[in-house]
């Protein structure tokens, strides 16, 4: 007895944790910091850790009541009706849901090359097949309708990244709502704004509902995630926002109680908290204007909570700079192997980390070396 034919499957590889490379290198966990995985530098927010104790003796009740409360409260925040909010185990189970409402076996989907290798994952676990349109180096991962319709052949549904991991660019609405105006009415445009908070740009919700300027459409959803701004990465809470018309399909794809107790009362309170948001984000646009100007290598511009750097060889890179106690992403992963990320840290971590980083180039000498491999995705 075998499990079924997984050998098209390509497993995720996440950021590595402090404690797994502090093991390995038999070194003090202490030493190190980690800016490999787009967490939040500043933790939870305060008001959602209270509410995880607090919640903690009743965890043997099902989340119900809570369940329903976030669902109205992240409503509200979209101006959108309850049943529009499908909530989740993290975005991936987001992305799980709206698979299952959408694809039948042997449909398309389109990614983004690089981008989330979990697009690709869950269409497959769905007996769907997956598709690529490039983001190129050349013209710095620009995201704009004609990048996607290039390789559109009528795909069942389209995967948006804005802000794009691991580049940090974004696609301006405008670019969404033609996208979705030159592909045929059975295509769902997704928009996965997990580093939605970050950037300087109306949220894809406004294409939802027909705000300002833009026609209320059906054919497109966002993806949005507790994990970045809020900090809550470790209690797996996500959810998408769908048209109206189908609202009525996430009793048939979810799973009973598809987000806990803890991650609900979790996400209600950490929604309520707009300062810690609001603090992370000014962070955030104060490591990215800093390592934007003293890193000494090229840095992509970036709309997320991380950048994307050119060393010329990634893997060399992130390795010393492991030894030396920053833990960074490789992104050979991504097939960029001449790039690594580094997610904003605090003050202190950024500093570090782009000191250790210069240091590292300069020893190395790859990052301007003209046979160093650097390669499109």
């Amino acid at each position: 007895m075998q499990p079924r034919d997984l050998s098209d499957h390509v497993a995720y590889e996440a950021g590595r944790g402090i404690e797994e490379v502090a093991r390995e290198l038999g070194r003090d966990p202490s030493e190190f910091i980690k800016l490999a995985s787009n967490e939040n530098p500043h933790g939870p927010s305060p008001a959602a850790a209270v509410a995880i104790r607090e919640t903690a003796s009743n965890v043997s009740s099902y989340p119900k009541a809570a369940h329903a409360d976030l669902t109205t409260a992240i409503a509200g925040r979209w101006n959108v009706a309850d049943e529009q909010v499908w909530l989740a185990n993290g975005g991936d189970g987001a992305i799980d849901y709206l698979h299952r409402a959408t694809l039948e076996p042997g449909d398309d989907i389109l990614v983004p090359r690089p981008g989330f290798a979990y697009y690709g994952m869950s269409s497959r676990f769905h007996h769907g097949d997956v598709r690529e349109y490039e983001l190129s180096r050349a013209d710095d991962f620009r995201q704009d309708a004609d990048v996607v319709l290039e390789a559109y052949d009528g795909e069942r549904v389209i995967w948006l990244t804005s802000p794009h991991n691991p580049t940090g660019s974004t696609m301006p609405l405008a670019e969404i709502e033609r996208l979705a105006d030159e592909t045929d009415e059975e295509t769902l445009i997704v928009v996965d704004e997990a580093y939605g908070e970050f950037a300087d740009r109306e949220s894809a919700t406004a294409l939802i509902e027909g705000w300002d300027e833009f026609d209320a459409r059906d054919d497109v959803a966002v993806l949005r995630t507790f994990s970045k701004a809020y900090g809550l990465a470790g209690v797996r809470l996500g959810y998408a926002v769908v048209p109206d018309e189908w609202a009525d399909a996430y009793t048939r794809v979810n799973t009973p109680f598809a987000a806990s107790e803890l991650a609900c009362r979790a996400g209600l309170a950490a929604i309520e908290d707009e300062e810690h948001v609001v603090r992370t984000v000014e962070t955030t646009r104060e490591s990215r204007a800093y390592m934007q100007d003293t890193i000494d290598a090229h840095v992509w511009e970036s709309e997320g909570n991380f950048v994307l750097v050119d060393v010329g060889d990634a893997s060399a890179v992130a390795t010393e700079m492991q030894e030396r106690g920053v833990i960074v992403r490789d992104c050979s992963s991504f097939g960029l192997p001449a790039c690594i990320r580094i997610t904003c840290g605090t003050e202190d971590e950024t500093e570090r980390a782009v000191a250790t980083l210069n240091d590292v180039l300069e020893d190395l000498d790859v990052a301007d070396d003209p046979d160093a491999e650097v390669a499109d995705p």
